[in-house]
């Protein structure tokens, strides 16, 4: 599949596309070469992966505030799919507890958190604004995990210093 790679403040991102739409985004294990500063392989890209880097970029360095990207859910449950998409409505900036998510999908807090942590498209798809019911960073299967979750948010509360 297309895939483009980007250095981020939360470490190595791949974009990955279907050829129409973007269907994940990984982090790249530590200690693994990249072939160029954004890219996996020139031939490996596509439009789609390359525009999801050019956002990601724009959202680390920019402001960008709202993905706009051609999206498709795979693999997940119908549950999966509405908790993916109701975390697509959360502003930047701000956060929902799991509770709040599944008032709105109509789960509990425990199913909207395992399918917190099966987001295929983390950041673009910002489970990283999903937390705890007292307000705590509670579970990020990304990057390193609770820690990467804090630095997105701190991103987007204007804390840049901290990175």
């Amino acid at each position: 599949m297309p895939a483009s790679e980007l250095d981020t403040p939360v470490g190595r991102l791949r974009a990955v596309s279907d050829g129409e739409a973007l269907v994940r985004v990984t982090w790249v294990p530590a200690g693994m070469t990249p072939t160029s500063t954004t890219a996996v392989d020139e031939e490996e890209c596509d439009a789609v992966s390359r525009e999801t880097v050019r956002q990601l970029d724009a959202y680390f360095h920019q402001g960008l505030t709202v993905f706009d990207l051609p999206i498709r859910f795979r693999g997940g449950s119908a549950f999966e799919y509405s908790v993916w998409e109701a975390m697509r409505s959360i502003p930047y900036g701000e956060t929902w507890t799991y509770g709040d998510l599944a008032a709105r999908v109509g789960g509990v807090a425990r199913a909207v958190g395992g399918a917190c942590g099966r987001n295929p498209i983390p950041v673009v798809v910002p489970c990283h604004r999903v937390v705890g019911s007292s307000g705590k960073l509670v579970g990020f299967s990304g990057g390193e995990g609770v820690e990467s979750k804090r630095q997105l948010l701190d991103l987007e509360r204007g804390q840049t210093s901290l990175f």
